[in-house]
């Protein structure tokens, strides 16, 4: 065993994490594919093997005759795709089954790739974005922001869109749909391959944010229609288009601020999931593409916000479908009847379901993940007429799994803080990749709880030094729809903090209200009002571990990204006789300056709750800084603007405060070169020993 190396915390990926991914079965299931490097053990390059699920032969698929997929090769449309996916990996980076044929689509830098019988061959260029037909035959894709559609055997093109223009696009989805909505595609093919439904975004009224490329060695900028809260947001249309062409049928989409989900019904219905502008109520609605109707399946109305989720499952063509809600608090599967009203809860609610993993039409199963221990994830199934949940998989820690079509197969991806990442095919029962060991000294995070001055129970994590007691940094995100102690490997994997502890500091994460796996009530601690809560639930974690003798309360410090870059930056403002030394990532400092989807969901509009932007605003309390802060930012930053910084430290010279700032000019939210996050960790301990 070797100690870690700052060369350990840059290099991606993390120790034990490498495996199988993008696991999934062909239509028969009689093969599982996959992408995993090419030498089947570690590094960032992917390639698409191929498993044989009867005899357990494996053989490589598909590779790129080069690179292949790489931050370098792609388009600018592609690089803020993978930025908005958190999409690290290169080579062969997506892959996609036919529905119905034994037919796979590997898009390769625009290039349109097809598998059939093992064999591999071009068949189109110039792509983005690109989709299977059920039956194989063609391929949709958009370029130039209009729609196309590719006959397979003839090769012919034909153009299915004509009026796009710069800021209205055809098929694609539109920035906040892609960052915030969870929805990253704009089309979807009917089940019978003779139609195309798609979304039309016009962001032509929404102002251009300009960015100039600060490193270039020759003046450079690029435009985002970037709709900031309060502000308007893309006006989306959702049209119905057949294949061999002709002209478009649009949808009423009623009053809905956000086209949040579409799916094909196997009867040919088309099911739209509508948003309203403040996100309390989502409505199913069901078109009938034949006669024009449409039909409200049901409606959800959610205080404080609806968490929207990818559990619609049709059954058959019954008219049943899977659903999920928070009407307990907690997510439940329930079974709808075709009119959208409850035949059965599937699930108890009084723990969350994290989404639905299989479908079985014919033995009338559903197959899912989740846990009555938030600490924990598992593999449930139950039956849609009877029983309870049935838990498939065996131990702790964290457990997923991708099942074929009718739940006859699975596969399981199973990691916890003292295993790295293994996968398991099950039934017949194999190992598909055994866990890694890292030849370095990890510490082996502790998981603690505690209960927050309001009588609530936390959860955390602490990664322990040799001497104790120690000085800590805190690790935070505490924002919604994250969760940062579980146990899992990735906990373990954490390498900044594998690093800082070698140096002696203790590390600690604490889920604090607002965070995600604890249910809609835990949830909405934060509505409102942002760096409120949190911020409490963090000095009270620092509280507790001071309490048990692990940390030194006098030299506690704090480190995040993103919105933890904003707890970082309010934890220093609101609680200076806690937090000595902070290091904020790409901050969000002022919410009006974010964008409309997220904000809004939590915050409310501006205009109809100033107090709360004014008060969660960390440019509103920045006279009060007192220790030394850090801030890192990339200029790049498409999501999280580096003007976030810029008016942090406008507000900071009007007070004659200081802060040091550290930027990267051609880093985006994520820093994504291996030199630059080398130099990031370096100077992040750097300033925590100097300071703390």
């Amino acid at each position: 065993m070797r100690r870690i190396t700052l060369e350990d915390v840059a290099r991606l990926p993390r120790p034990g994490t490498t495996a199988p991914e993008l696991l999934r079965f062909s239509p028969d299931g009689k093969t599982l594919t996959f992408l995993a490097p090419p030498d089947g053990k570690t590094g960032m390059a992917r390639v698409l093997w191929a498993h044989d699920v009867a005899t357990g032969k494996q053989r490589l698929l598909f590779a790129p005759s080069g690179e292949g997929v790489t931050d370098a090769t792609v388009s600018l449309e592609e690089a803020l795709r993978r930025e908005r996916q958190r999409l690290q990996t290169q080579g062969v980076t997506s892959y996609a089954w036919a529905k119905d044929v034994p037919v796979i689509l590997v898009p390769l830098l625009g290039d349109l790739w097809l598998i059939a019988d093992g064999a591999a061959r071009r068949v189109g260029g110039g792509a983005t974005d690109p989709h299977l037909s059920p039956d194989g035959a063609r391929i949709a894709f958009v370029r130039d922001d209009e729609l196309f559609v590719l006959d397979v055997s003839t090769g012919e093109e034909r153009r299915l869109t004509f009026d796009a223009e710069p800021g209205l696009t055809n098929g694609l989805a539109e920035f906040v749909a892609q960052e915030e909505l969870g929805r990253g595609r704009g089309f979807w093919w009917s089940p019978d391959g003779t139609k195309i439904a798609f979304e039309q975004a016009d962001e032509r009224h929404i102002p251009r944010f300009v960015i100039p490329h600060w490193g270039s060695d020759q003046p450079e900028t690029e435009e985002h229609r970037y709709p900031f809260a309060g502000e308007q947001n893309a006006r989306a249309r959702l049209g119905v288009v057949p294949v061999e062409g002709g002209s478009v049928e649009w949808l009423d989409l009623g009053d809905a601020e956000y086209l949040a989900r579409v799916d094909w019904h196997p009867d040919g219905r088309l099911f739209a999931q509508l948003l309203d502008r403040d996100q309390r109520r989502l409505e199913l609605r069901a078109y009938d593409i034949a006669s024009g109707d449409a039909e409200t399946v049901l409606v959800e109305e959610t205080e404080p916000w609806v968490n929207l989720h990818n559990d619609l499952r049709f059954v058959g063509t019954s008219g049943e479908f899977i659903w999920s809600s928070e009407v307990t608090g907690m997510r439940r599967l329930e079974l709808r009847a075709r009119d959208g009203s409850l035949i059965r809860p599937l699930t108890d609610g009084t723990w969350p379901v994290d989404g639905v993993a299989g479908l079985d039409e014919v033995g009338r199963r559903v197959a899912f993940t989740g846990s009555p221990n938030p600490l924990e994830s598992h593999v449930y199934v139950v039956g849609l007429d009877e029983g309870d949940p049935q838990r498939l998989d065996v131990g702790g820690g964290f457990t997923v799994a991708a099942f074929s079509s009718g739940l006859e197969h699975r596969v399981e991806v199973h990691q916890s803080r003292t295993t790295p990442v293994t996968v398991t095919l099950r039934d017949p029962d194999r190992a598909l990749h055994e866990p890694d060991t890292p030849d370095l000294e990890l510490v082996i995070p502790e998981l603690f709880a505690f209960e927050n001055r309001d009588g609530v129970t936390l959860h955390g994590a602490l990664f322990r030094p040799a001497r104790l007691p120690a000085p800590v940094i805190v690790w935070v995100y505490g924002g919604p729809h994250a969760q940062v102690a579980q146990d899992s490997w990735v906990l373990t994997a954490d390498m900044q903090a594998q690093y800082l502890v070698d140096q002696g500091f203790a590390v600690m994460r604490v889920d604090n209200r607002g965070s995600s796996r604890r249910g809609l009530e835990f949830e909405a601690a934060i509505a409102r009002r942002f760096g409120s809560v949190e911020i409490a639930d963090q000095v009270d974690g620092v509280r507790f571990a001071t309490s048990q003798g692990w940390v030194d309360g006098e030299r506690v410090g704090i480190t995040g990204w993103s919105y933890g870059g904003f707890m970082t930056i309010m934890s220093m403002l609101k609680a200076p006789d806690v937090f000595r030394v902070g290091v904020a990532g790409a901050p969000v400092t002022t919410w009006d300056g974010y964008d409309t989807a997220y904000t809004e969901r939590y915050m409310g509009l501006p205009q109809d709750n100033a107090d709360g932007y004014r008060e969660s605003s960390a440019t509103t309390h920045v006279a009060a800084l007192r220790g030394r802060l850090m801030i890192v930012h990339g200029m790049l930053d498409e999501n999280v603007h580096f003007r976030h910084t810029a008016r942090f430290l406008e507000k900071l010279s009007k007070t004659r405060g200081a802060c040091d700032v550290l930027l990267y000019p051609s880093g985006r939210h994520g820093i994504r070169s291996e030199e630059d996050r080398r130099n990031l960790h370096e100077r992040v301990a750097r300033y925590f020993a100097e300071h703390l």
